[in-house]
């Protein structure tokens, strides 16, 4: 599982020009990939992480904060160029596999009293920030 996290002041995902999820407050925006042999050990490590990772101002963490998390499906994260100019995505889980794996990682921070907000999966979306920094790292479990 890779996820590319961006520390933002807002964010938001529009599906066909209907915002779908909101962030109207600082926090995390996420990018979430899955790749074929990911299963719940992952998805539980990515919603601990992203949970504890100290990334927001003065060196604070969502757990820390109560700063929300848009997570936004992106199976493009396991887009491989290294030939060619076209991005082979053979590493990148299949839908019927991620789709279950990125609900847990959601249900797994909603647990832990997290707001999450979501993009739509499979949809065309169009992602909107306003980084924070900006600040951005990439998280792989």
């Amino acid at each position: 599982m890779r996820a590319v996290v961006s520390r933002v002041t807002e964010a938001a995902v529009l599906v066909a020009g209907q915002v779908v999820g909101e962030l109207d407050r600082p926090g995390l925006l996420v990018l979430l990939g899955v790749t074929h042999d990911d299963g719940s050990e992952q998805a539980e490590t990515m919603a601990r992480k992203l949970h504890e990772l100290r990334i927001l101002r003065d060196e604070r963490s969502v757990a820390d904060t109560g700063a929300g998390v848009l997570i936004v499906s992106q199976f493009t994260l396991y887009g491989s160029t290294r030939k060619g100019r076209r991005p082979s995505f053979t590493a990148a889980a299949r839908p019927e596999h991620a789709e279950p794996l990125i609900d847990e990682v959601v249900d797994r921070l909603r647990a832990r009293g997290v707001l999450v907000a979501t993009g739509r999966f499979g949809a065309m979306m169009a992602v909107r920030s306003v980084a924070d920094g900006p600040f951005t790292v990439l998280l792989e479990v």
